[in-house]
Order: C-alpha cells, then structure tokens, then sequence
C-alpha cells in the first residue's frame, strides 16, 4: 500500500510539472533531442558504420543553357552525393576549351561552364561533360538559337502580356454587361462552357509541359514533384482566400455595404487569380515554350473577359464614374503583369516547374468556381449545351495550338 501510494504521488508531481510547463516547450524540446542526436551523428561521422565501399555516384543537372556568338554557356548543379570535377568538353565528338568549374562541384552547389564552341543557328549539338573519373555527362542542344537578353525591351514585353490577359480582357467585359442582360441564360451557361473547356486544354497542357521540364532538371529538389506541389500550393492558396473573400462579401452585404465596397472585394478577388495566371504566362515565354504561352494568352482572355462582368455587376444600378471602373479594373487585372515578372525570371528547371504547376492549379480553381455558372434549370451541369460548349473550347485550344506553332 505504500509503494502504491509513493508512485501516485510521484505520478501526481510529473503531470503537475508538465502543466506547469507552456505547452511550446513540451513541443520544443523533443525537436531539439533530435537535432542534438542528428549533429552528434554527423560530427562522428556515422560511427559503426565502417568506410564506404564502392565507386563514387557522380551526377550533374543542366539547369539553363544559354547560346551566345562563339559560346555555349551551361549552368549545372550537382544532383548526387559525391563532389564532382569537371575535367574535358566534349562537343559533337570533338575536345573543346571551356571556362569554370575550376574546383569540384559539392552536392546541391551549382557552376557556371562556358564552352568556346563556334555554332550555327538551327543546328543540333550533342555536349559531354567528363568528369575526373571517366563519367560522362550528356546534354543536347536542339535546334540552337541565342538567348534573347533580359533587358527592359524583355521585361517590357511581358508587361505587355500581363495586360493583354489582364487588364484589357477585364475593361472588355465591363463593357458587356448591357449584352448579356439580354442574352438568354440557356446560351449564357454555353459561353462559359466554351471558356471551361479552354482553360481545361490548359491546365492539361501546362501540367505535362512542367513534367516535361522537371524531368530535365536537377532531382534533388523534388523533380516532377515539385509540378504538384506547385499545384497544390496555388489550388489551396487561391481557394482559401476565395473563401475569405467570400465571408467578407457575405457580412458586408447582410450588413448593408454599398455595391462599390462588394466590387472593390470581388476586383481583389480577381487580382489574385490572376496574379497566378501571370506566373504561367511568363514561366512559358521564358522557358522559350512560345506556343503554350500563346495557349495560356487566349485562354486566359476569355476568360478574363467574362470576370469583368463580376465587378460591374454589383455597380450597375449606382452608376459608378469612370475613373472608379478604371481603378477596379487595374485591382483585378494589373496582378496579372506582375505574375508575368515574376514568371519570366525563372532561371532554372525546377523554379519553372514549380510555377508551371501553380499556373495549372490556378487555372483548376477557376474552373471550380465556373462549373456551377453551367447548371440549367434542372440543376444538370454536363447538360447537352455545356457539353458542346467544352468540347468546342478544346477544340478550338487544339486548332490554336497547330496554327501557333506554324
């Protein structure tokens, strides 16, 4: 009875510690136990574990490939767990000078190799790196064209392209808001049918070009992963701010804002999404997929084009002034330039996977929001008018695609 009355006690002095305790440190301090136990293993290095056997795994990702008058220049990053050291260039069979990676080339560290290779444009060449262990390492240049500079002509141009698929598609669709007023709903709910089966031929499109890039790039950073969690980061990221966006609007109204203020949320709404659809837009044209940017250019337009209808809807009656519709039209579709910036400086194969899969996510948390607007009277969404409104807009996605790239 008395050992059992000890070890209650003792019980009871233990769970009066750990309430004693903030709750961040009970959390804290099992973290901090790992990373002692880790650091301590990795200063001995790896005691019991004996000498490593076998040869060294030497691996180099090219990340970009930049063509200029008489040179080659290749930005690699080492993808395996061994250093690695660069030793001969070989170029279509052929030894060849080069510049950099005068030192060995640690895990995840990334060099700069310039290759004095003389080229003619539209030719194909085969690259070999050769490491000081004999390894090879091989990358193609198809079709070989020079590197357009990223000066403000380039920087400019995607500025150019944010406002084709932002701010004017938007300023377009205010302009709609009498015509569809008088439309019938039954064609209303095939328009924007058209518009989901664009952006589905997209969101198909972008995901497999950025499998495409991952499968290029260095794998340490996730690979075809990284198109996923890119994805998901901008699937959850708009629809969570969609969702508060919505909660706003929602206690606004039941609180008797004005149509203006219910604008002002739904232009920010906008911005958002096309803050993403800008990512896309400039990952493409800066990877040089220059027909999958036109893609993204047209869908993103009709798209856009139907948004601006959201904005006015809630002024229509209040008569609002221009320069207020300018300023909500800039809200919703000047992100769009700012996405395109920030696409376009994209300088490796993973940054550019990453955001080919946010674009696609973005473009799927559009086409969320837009199914219910095909419902018909019945409550079907795949009634036969939307049905042939998404076969249209992939069909049109597909002629575009084969006229573009002529």
């Amino acid at each position: 009875m008395e050992a059992r009355g000890a070890t209650g006690e003792l019980g009871r002095e233990r769970g009066g510690a750990e309430r004693r305790l903030p709750g961040w440190v009970l959390g804290v301090i099992p973290l901090l136990l790992i990373v002692a136990a880790v650091g301590a293993f990795a200063a001995l290095d790896g005691p019991g574990l004996g000498e490593r056997r076998g040869p060294l795994v030497e691996e180099l990702a090219v990340e970009r490939t930049e063509l200029r008058p008489g040179v080659i220049e290749l930005t690699v990053r080492n993808d395996g767990p061994d250093a690695v050291s660069i030793a001969q260039v070989i170029v279509n069979d052929a030894f060849v000078s080069f510049d950099g990676a005068d030192e060995p080339i640690g895990r995840l560290e990334s060099e700069q190799v310039v290759v004095r290779q003389p080229w003619i444009e539209g030719e194909n060449y085969e690259i070999g790196l050769l490491t000081s262990t004999g390894a090879t390492i091989a990358h193609a240049v198809e079709a070989a064209v020079q590197t357009p500079e990223t000066d403000l002509s380039f920087y400019g141009l995607m500025a150019l392209l944010g406002i084709y698929v932002g701010v004017i598609p938007v300023a377009l669709g205010m302009l709609w808001l009498p015509w569809v007023r008088r439309i019938p709903p039954s064609w209303l709910r095939m328009v924007m049918a058209l518009t989901v089966g664009l952006l589905a031929f997209l969101g198909i499109d972008a995901t497999l070009e950025g499998l495409e890039l991952a499968g290029q790039g260095s794998q340490a950073f996730g690979g075809a992963a990284l198109v996923l969690i890119g994805a998901a980061v901008a699937y959850l990221s708009l629809t969570g701010v969609s969702a508060w966006l919505e909660g706003r609007r929602q206690r606004s109204e039941r609180a008797g804002a004005s149509g203006g203020s219910l604008a002002l949320l739904i232009a920010v709404g906008i911005g958002l999404h096309n803050l993403g659809e800008g990512l896309a837009i400039g990952t493409a044209y800066a990877t040089g997929a220059l027909a999958l940017g036109a893609f993204l250019v047209v869908g993103f337009a009709l798209h856009n084009t139907t948004e601006g209808l959201a904005i006015v809807a809630p002024v229509a009656r209040t008569g609002p002034s221009l320069g207020r519709l300018i300023t909500l039209g800039l809200i919703a579709g000047g992100p769009a330039v700012l996405g395109a910036w920030i696409g376009a400086s994209a300088f490796n194969t993973s940054v550019a996977a990453f955001l080919f899969g946010a674009g696609a996510g973005a473009i799927a948390q559009v086409i969320v929001q837009l199914m219910p607007t095909l419902r018909d009277d019945h409550g079907r969404t795949l009634h036969p008018r939307a049905v042939g409104g998404l076969l249209a807009g992939m069909a049109l996605m597909f002629a575009t695609g084969l006229l573009v790239s002529v």
